[in-house]
């Protein structure tokens, strides 16, 4: 009976948090609504990604726990913090680039925007990366690079960064793609070791994922200005690969 009781209340529990997550997420779409509308906004930038990580964290609790998620969070979060720094001194292993004064706060020269960013998306992509073990960690790298698709173009048009010479795609070296798998599954081992499958498959975070696939296509094809048509097809392609699978999975019964 004692364990009956503990279950019946930590439903709840985890219904208030996935509630509280599924709330962060609408405020992250109204916030990108806004922000495609006004690209130039680096708050609304920031905003987004703050609510982007906010519902990462509880959409992650409501799947395992507090706990698990924040440990999951912040560690990501420091990976990428890492990557950045030591890649904005070195070159390795994303390519020369530098950051500029435009995202703020900034720790050692790197916005902490950016390791947010990291650990929101990083748990959104283990969530929707298919297989187990070795796998599970390649494909969620592949998931989490796909988003770069969008961000770098995105992020080039805001003045947050810059490349030292020209890329292969939209001015991005396909060294950069070449860091974002290495470090991406970095990520994805570290999320792994910590959350397991805890996180596989939450339906709260496949739908983080898909609510920034599908705005990031949209903003991408009709909203910015000017529109970047194959940025669209390119992201929204890599990212909806990802996405329907995921939903896939969800629909077949494996549920998280």
């Amino acid at each position: 009976m004692g364990e009956i009781r503990i279950v019946a209340t930590a439903w709840p529990v985890r219904q208030r948090t996935g509630g509280l997550g599924a709330v962060l997420l609408a405020g992250m779409v109204a916030a990108q609504v806004a922000s495609g509308l006004n690209p130039e906004s680096v708050g609304l930038v920031g905003l987004v990604v703050l609510l982007l990580a906010g519902s990462a964290v509880a959409l992650t609790a409501a799947a395992a726990s507090w706990s698990t998620a924040l440990a999951a969070f912040l560690a990501v979060a420091g990976v990428g913090l890492v990557a950045e720094w030591v890649g904005t001194r070195t070159g390795f292993p994303f390519g020369d680039y530098a950051y500029t004064d435009v995202l703020w706060p900034q720790i050692g020269g790197v916005p902490v925007l950016v390791a947010l960013a990291w650990a929101g998306m990083g748990l959104a992509a283990y969530a929707v990366a298919p297989g187990g073990g070795a796998v599970r960690v390649a494909t969620g790298a592949l998931a989490l690079t796909a988003w770069d698709l969008f961000l770098d173009p995105q992020m080039l048009r805001l003045g947050a960064w810059s490349w030292a010479g020209d890329g292969v795609y939209r001015d991005v070296p396909s060294s950069n793609f070449a860091g974002w798998l290495l470090v991406s599954a970095v990520v994805m081992a570290v999320i792994h070791t910590i959350v397991g499958r805890s996180a596989s498959g939450a339906t709260g975070l496949v739908g983080l994922y898909t609510v920034m696939a599908v705005m990031e296509t949209i903003g991408f094809a009709a909203v910015f200005d000017p529109p970047d048509p194959w940025v669209a097809l390119t992201g929204g392609t890599a990212m909806g690969v990802f996405t329907v699978l995921a939903w896939k999975r969800w629909s077949g019964g494996g549920r998280g």
